[in-house]
């Protein structure tokens, strides 16, 4: 099931005596936790009926061993073990953990079990080893899988945060936001709530985004890579003025512009035309894509023909490792390299 239908289901229901909570998506799982822990054990039991427990550190056995004895200081229990993964016999898993189905043949009354892998995904190569997990557990007939939000789904997730939250923030800026937290919905929360306390109830503005929110800046870096394609070298100075003065680490920015040149030179090769194009290709790669990030590829593109894309990427790389000199000067080297590219 789904984060949303275990919250459904746990509601109506209640809670049932275990659980297999599977995916690496923090925001859902952390929610899923909250709403267990207040539905299983409420106010008075939450400190003394919780125990945690690492298979990393200690057996299966064990830890369902506490599961199975009695508090004298809580009715009600929740026993969370982690790492789930680790408990895994090498070699062929398709026997379902002996230890597991026992317990669950005489789980103990107003007890909850959450077994948890949130080391592995669902996709690539992480696909087997999660299929591996999901049958070493197959006797919890409950299991929850949080999947990573598609692009739509954290707009609309972060939106919901913003209005709940009282934060003005338009569309472009939400999508900044986004964009600098990769879509990470828990990173998302946490720069809302900073931005809430610092804008007050003005719009949140561009500039405060890049101001509170890591990696935000390299929408900065980007207005450096359009300057660089229209052969603007008295803008492209400007913004290397801006990052100098923000603190910006300049082997990070090339690293920015380093990526942003490959990919547009890779979208060109494979004669992507448009920002979906763009987005679905690295998508099938591998590469997860904000739309954001694929219209400044798209815009890279447009602005670069291939021979300059080439001789963009040669000259960030000289200039990187001018960087990695004994005593650099950071400056300098960022302005020869302008200069390199705007002639």
């Amino acid at each position: 099931m789904t984060a949303d239908q275990f919250l459904e289901r746990l509601a109506r229901h209640g809670p049932e005596a275990a659980y297999l909570f599977l995916g690496k998506e923090p925001f859902q799982r952390e929610r899923a936790r909250r709403a267990l822990l207040e539905a299983a054990l409420g106010a008075g039991d939450r400190q003394s009926g919780f125990s945690h427990h690492d298979l990393d550190e200690e057996t299966l056995a064990s830890a369902l061993d506490d599961a199975r004895s009695l508090s004298l200081f809580a009715s009600r229990r929740v026993i969370w073990i982690s790492s789930a993964e680790a408990a895994i016999p090498r070699g062929d898993a398709e026997a379902a953990a002996p230890a597991l189905a026992e317990y669950l043949r005489e789980a103990p009354p107003a007890t909850v079990v959450v077994i948890e892998c949130s080391r592995y995904g669902f996709e690539g190569d992480d696909k087997p080893k999660m299929e591996r997990v999901r049958k070493f557990y197959s006797a919890i007939p409950a299991t929850v899988e949080f999947h990573p939000y598609s692009p739509e789904a954290a707009r609309a997730a972060a939106q919901q945060m913003a209005r709940e939250a009282g934060l003005q923030i338009g569309p472009a800026e939400l999508a900044l936001l986004l964009e600098a937290t990769a879509g990470d919905l828990a990173r998302t929360a946490v720069e809302i709530e900073k931005l809430r306390l610092f804008a007050g109830a003005r719009k949140v503005a561009a500039e405060d985004i890049e101001t509170l929110v890591a990696d935000a800046q390299s929408s900065t870096i980007f207005a450096l890579v359009a300057a660089l394609g229209r052969g603007d070298r008295a803008r492209a100075l400007e913004i290397l003025d801006a990052l100098s003065r923000g603190g910006e680490y300049m082997p990070l920015a090339l690293g920015f512009l380093a990526a942003q040149f490959r990919m547009a030179l890779a979208a060109r090769e494979a004669g992507l035309r448009s920002a979906p194009q763009i987005q679905a290709h690295f998508t099938r790669l591998g590469v997860r894509m904000w739309p954001q990030r694929a219209r400044e590829i798209e815009q890279t593109v447009q602005a670069f023909p291939q021979e300059r894309l080439k001789h963009a990427i040669v000259k960030v790389f000289e200039a990187d490792r001018a960087l990695r000199e004994a005593r650099p000067d950071d400056r300098l080297v960022m302005e020869e390299m302008i200069f390199a590219l705007t002639r």
